[in-house]
């Protein structure tokens, strides 16, 4: 470790005084780099390294976002001397603004980065020191305290989703279809679905039971002048594409704003994400190691 009293240490620490999780740099060329298997590389980044016998390869991108929390990166380089970043790349409006909404928990909203058409790519994450950071030309990624709260939710999300019963994701099929096929379009039911929070869901007694009770909460923003009639006709649209099946034996659905859901409501059901319903067996008796 650098001694303390290295006059380098003070300029570290006070160009990161100002940095915060969410921050990005843009200016400069930007490398992601990746360890992979020279003998069954899965990129194209891979397989031009394999060619040559390495096992890190590199690939340029847009630019980073710290994902590592503010409190580590404003402490002292000599205790902390490392921030995690991941790439950001670039998306159609289309797929930010479901990324805004949390349907696509690999990607992150960076509203700061919403006119260049960016999002953090959660799915990698690099570690670099210190001292690189302290070169880099900060642009806040969040905006608001709103802001840097949506981006810690997203962070959390895209590494505690939980993995939904294959059946389940056999019985939410069509439902998630409509979803993202209505989505964008210039209907009103793809208006209704743009002002969708989000779809949360709760499984009584438990995922695992051999009777399940469903409840599905879709969660709306405030739109007051949106009927509330077509709202409940959507609702109901909704509805009938989830019905009961298998050991699913009742499913109740609720169009809800956020104040009207419960705490205990809120902590004890489980986000619907559009990017796909990860799937584990149907019964923890049926688990068996994973591998990667």
């Amino acid at each position: 470790m650098i001694a303390d009293q290295n006059p380098q240490i003070a300029l570290i620490d006070a160009a990161l005084a100002c940095w915060r999780q969410g921050d990005c740099v843009l200016d400069g060329g930007h490398w992601f780099a990746h360890r992979i298997d020279t003998g069954f590389p899965l990129t194209e980044a891979g397989h031009f390294s394999a060619r040559d016998g390495a096992s890190l390869t590199e690939q340029r991108v847009a630019g980073f976002a710290i994902v590592t929390q503010t409190c580590d990166i404003v402490r002292t380089c000599t205790e902390r001397p490392y921030v995690a970043v991941s790439p950001l790349v670039g998306v159609d409006l289309s797929h930010m603004r479901a990324v805004q909404r949390g349907m696509h928990p690999k990607h992150a909203f960076l509203p700061g980065l919403r006119n260049r058409g960016l999002v953090a790519d959660l799915d990698r994450v690099m570690t670099i020191e210190k001292p690189v950071v302290a070169k880099w030309t900060r642009t806040p990624g969040c905006l608001t305290d709103s802001d840097v709260r949506d981006f810690a939710l997203a962070l959390i999300r895209s590494r505690a989703r939980f993995a939904f019963p294959d059946d389940f994701t056999s019985l939410v099929k069509k439902l998630r279809t409509r979803l993202v096929t209505k989505h964008d379009k210039g209907s009103d039911e793809g208006r209704a679905l743009r002002a969708l929070r989000e779809v949360r869901v709760r499984a009584v007694p438990s995922w695992d039971a051999g009777q399940v009770a469903l409840t599905f909460w879709f969660v709306r923003n405030p739109e007051p002048d949106f009927d509330g009639r077509k709202w409940e006709d959507f609702h109901q649209a909704w509805q009938a594409l989830v019905g009961p099946a298998g050991r699913f034996v009742a499913i109740n659905t609720r169009l809800v704003e956020l104040h009207q859901l419960s705490a205990r409501e809120y902590v004890d059901s489980d986000p619907l994400d559009l990017d796909h319903l990860s799937t584990r067996p149907a019964a923890e008796s049926d688990c068996l190691p994973q591998g990667m």
